[in-house]
């Protein structure tokens, strides 16, 4: 079994992290790919921007892992990938793969990765945006908290 915990502030290729959990046991390469939108209610985002104390990250995304193991005992490889710096509309922030015997396993541990990931991990966000300012100017910026999907 491999784990793969990467903060990083390269662009982050989906095809590599899941070709880095795959493996011949493996019936099912699970993954979530979340990628910058250019919208966020009625304001036009030009990038994220998102900052870490990278050693805390880590530590918590190791630990997320291990509680997926004991949730899932299918689980082969366990990659989670998450940029840092800025992040333009279209380009990938966090990678998530798991390699499994089968699919079902897979498919709900990185569910739940993500959801973990976006409450435990101290990765913070910030939207830039293009307008939304006064009289159509530039919308500044907004901080995102963290949190649990609805």
């Amino acid at each position: 079994m491999k784990d793969i915990v990467k903060i990083t502030s390269d662009i982050i290729s989906l095809d590599e992290i899941a070709k880095a959990v795959a493996d011949p046991k493996a019936g099912a390469i699970s993954t979530f790919s979340g990628t910058t939108r250019d919208n966020f209610e009625d304001k036009e985002v030009k990038t994220l921007a998102y900052e870490a104390y990278i050693p805390m990250a880590e530590k918590s995304i190791q630990s997320l892992i291990t509680s997926a193991r004991q949730k899932w005992n299918d689980l082969i490889h366990i990659a989670i990938v998450h940029k840092i710096g800025d992040c333009p509309v279209g380009e990938t922030s966090v990678v998530i793969a798991v390699s499994s015997g089968h699919r079902v396993q897979g498919l709900e541990a990185v569910h739940w990765l993500i959801d973990e990931l976006k409450v435990q991990v101290p990765i913070w966000k910030k939207e830039v945006y293009t307008n939304g300012g006064p009289n159509g100017t530039d919308g500044g910026e907004m901080w995102k908290a963290n949190n649990t999907l609805p």
